[in-house]
């Protein structure tokens, strides 16, 4: 049982590290090829901080544990919006000023729908799979459209200069991608082996794992770098960071393990993970687009009620799994 609690700590301090050496050196590595910095910077905001929930989720898949896969997934993106963005709203109110956020907020809502309506089967096949992840593919093009045609957005001036505190040199770049790559893989699989056997020990169920655990675990980097872009005053990065992860993590982390195998949903993702995703994901976007000549922020208000929400949920996850 200490094994398994010391591989999940263990696991999680290199997944959040060896993520943040992936995302540098892949960065510095497209910039030096000649990759457009808006390019990287979506790249970035979407790939990057959901790394760590895409290979969760994909050796989970693997190894046969769906339950997990499908729950690191949704709870991640109720972590991001309640833990992270309630947090960081009750240190300081958000206001957004970026419009590529208030166009993306949108599409995190309607892929937010497409995974409701693909849970109605109760299954995730190999087919919805493959739909997420062509979906994935049009946004990402979408995106890199409005980036190319469109003017300066204060979320792309943001995260460039963000990028470019971090220089690095082509070879160093190289370098990090690869063995950020590899640690990231073996924390992955310590962290899935151990989360696996601490809920065979305590009769918990690999999806509760997920939506606990392993999605707090994996939102570590978001959180990060949430905090970090708030000190630095960069607002529409914060929630550009939950966006762009939740977005990724609807579409390519469930596609992907869908793609892997076939994953049967439990009844209680339909009638409870998925409603408290929703009605959060409904909440930012709110906030977030702003109504009635309101300016789109996210006050302390609103900020405490996100955070009391994900509270009240993972409470009651916990004692449900007591009974």
């Amino acid at each position: 049982m200490l094994l398994a609690i010391g591989a999940v700590v263990l696991g999680l301090v290199l997944l959040v590290w060896s993520a943040d050496r992936f995302v540098d050196g892949a960065a510095a590595t497209a910039g030096h090829l000649g990759l457009p910095s808006l390019l990287i910077g979506i790249l970035v905001i979407g790939f990057g901080t959901s790394a760590p929930e895409m290979m969760v989720s994909a050796l989970a898949a693997w190894q046969g544990n769906p339950g997990l896969a499908l729950g690191n997934a949704y709870g991640s993106n109720i972590t991001n919006i309640g833990l992270i963005l309630g947090l960081v709203a009750l240190l300081s109110p958000l206001t957004v000023h970026s419009q590529v956020i208030r166009q993306e907020l949108p599409l995190l809502g309607g892929a937010t729908l497409i995974s409701g309506w693909l849970l109605l089967d109760a299954q995730v096949t190999r087919l919805d799979g493959w739909l997420l992840l062509v979906l994935l593919v049009g946004v990402m093009g979408f995106s890199i459209w409005r980036a190319r045609s469109g003017a300066t957005d204060a979320l792309m001036v943001g995260t460039e200069s963000s990028l470019a505190e971090h220089p690095m040199t082509l070879r160093a770049g190289i370098l990090w991608t690869l063995a950020g790559l590899v640690v990231l893989i073996a924390s992955s699989r310590l962290l899935v082996w151990g989360a696996v056997q601490i809920a065979q020990a305590f009769g918990v169920s690999d999806l509760v794992i997920g939506l606990t655990v392993v999605a707090v675990g994996t939102s570590l980097p978001e959180l990060a770098s949430s905090i970090s872009a708030l000190r630095k005053n960069e607002h529409d990065l914060v929630l550009g960071n939950v966006v762009g992860s939740n977005l990724f993590n609807s579409l390519a982390v469930v596609g992907l393990a869908g793609v892997i195998t076939p994953i049967d949903a439990e009844r209680a993702v339909i009638l409870r993970d998925w409603p408290v995703m929703a009605v959060l994901t409904l909440a930012v976007l709110i906030f977030g687009i702003g109504w009635r000549g309101r300016q789109g922020r996210i006050n302390r208000f609103e900020g405490g009620a996100l955070l009391l929400v994900y509270l009240a949920y993972n409470a009651y996850l916990i004692s449900s799994e007591m009974v």
